[in-house]
């Protein structure tokens, strides 16, 4: 065996290790993920008040239907809090509209951004100012929203005493393409942050979800609410990182079949909506991008290629990280309810999300910060922006 075959089969070696272990972290993981929908609640007389928080920027597309199904929760004391973030769209209308016929629906408009904040996480402060809810959900204007959702998710809550639940909603997309990105993006999140163990106190792994956030108010306002992460454009999840930091007990639950999203329309659109968070979510570091797009191009993407370039031992390791890639994207996709051949688009996923990566960082390099609806916001203040 030459030096080079030597070279490649322990290339070969390492990427099924690899892909076997990622199998591992996944098919545990879930595992220890509750179902909401499996919740046993029982009915009681100490429902405490909710107030969901809704902040909207240019959602006229999905705006109606979402409400709507926020409006028809059958839990039996809350109110929702919509706040129109500047918006030049129909969202300020459509939001006016529904309100003039739902008592329960409070609409804020907002017309200027003070400096210091990101847009969402600025609109989420000012409707938390206006909540008299003891719990808060946090939730996007484009979250669909079965009847039981709240009743499920409060009970849980309560059930389990933790002050912050997460859940993981069920996200729609139009095509295949874009499922297999979904489920890659799925894979990536589980392993970075391992949020099954959030509900550990012992542990570091934290957990927020932008499209349900579940916090009681008095946990929310002790950490500050918003204020000291106003300029995280990943806000969802440092909020839940920021109520771990101060020793609030939280977890993660999966609302599939209870709840879901339409993520985005386009390749276009995935590209667009990411270019805000990929860099921010590994706290600008550029050496975290680079180490980790160099490792998904050789364990993600290669091998798939490999699998017709290689021959001998080295052909049938790269030929079982294919199988295992393949089989963990299938374990992410049959939950969440993805086409199981979704899994089989992964190394183009898996391409997609490292082009994302590297254009959402240069972008932020050579500006010197983000462009995000409208508003630039300095790399400066948003590096400042640190938690933990």
């Amino acid at each position: 065996m030459t030096t080079r075959d030597t070279l490649v089969a322990v290339w070969a070696l390492t990427g099924m290790l690899v892909h076997l272990a990622f199998m591992g972290v996944v098919l545990r993981g879930h595992a220890r993920i509750r179902r909401l929908r499996d919740v046993a609640w029982r009915s009681r007389s100490d429902w405490p008040r909710v107030s969901i928080v809704i902040p909207a920027r240019n959602e006229e597309r999905d705006l109606d239907a979402a409400l709507r199904s926020v409006l028809r929760l059958d839990y039996p004391d809350y109110e929702v809090i919509a706040v129109d973030d500047r918006s030049t769209d129909r969202t300020g209308a459509i939001l006016d509209a529904i309100a003039a016929t739902e008592s329960r629906l409070r609409v804020v408009h907002l017309s200027e951004l003070p400096a210091g904040w990101l847009g969402k996480n600025h609109a989420l402060l000012r409707g938390t100012e206006l909540a008299s809810g003891e719990l808060l959900l946090f939730t996007d204007a484009d979250v669909v929203f079965e009847p039981a959702t709240l009743r499920f998710a409060v009970h849980y809550l309560l059930d389990q005493a933790f002050d912050h639940i997460a859940a993981t909603p069920r996200i729609r997309m139009p095509n295949l393409l874009l499922e297999s990105f979904v489920v890659t993006f799925m894979l990536y999140f589980m392993i970075y942050f391992r949020p099954w163990n959030a509900r550990n106190p012992r542990s570091r792994a934290f957990i927020g979800v932008g499209a349900f956030n579940l916090i009681r108010a008095a946990s929310y306002r002790e950490i500050g609410g918003h204020r000291p992460i106003a300029l995280r454009p990943d806000d969802d999840v440092k909020l839940g990182h920021l109520l771990k930091l101060r020793g609030k007990t939280q977890d993660l639950v999966d609302g599939v079949g209870l709840i879901e999203v339409p993520w985005y329309a386009s390749v276009r659109e995935v590209v667009r909506g990411l270019e805000k968070n990929v860099f921010a979510g590994v706290d600008y570091r550029i050496g975290v991008i680079v180490g980790s797009s160099v490792t998904s191009l050789l364990f993600n993407v290669a091998p798939f290629i490999m699998v017709f370039a290689s021959r001998g031992p080295a052909w049938w390791m790269f030929f079982a990280s294919v199988l295992l890639a393949v089989a963990t994207c299938a374990a992410i996709a049959v939950p969440a309810r993805m086409r199981i051949a979704a899994s089989l688009g992964f190394p183009i996923a898996a391409l997609m999300f490292i082009f994302i990566q590297w254009r959402t960082m240069a972008l932020t390099l050579i500006q010197g910060g983000i462009r995000w609806r409208d508003t630039f916001y300095p790399l400066s203040e948003l590096k400042a922006n640190r938690i933990g």
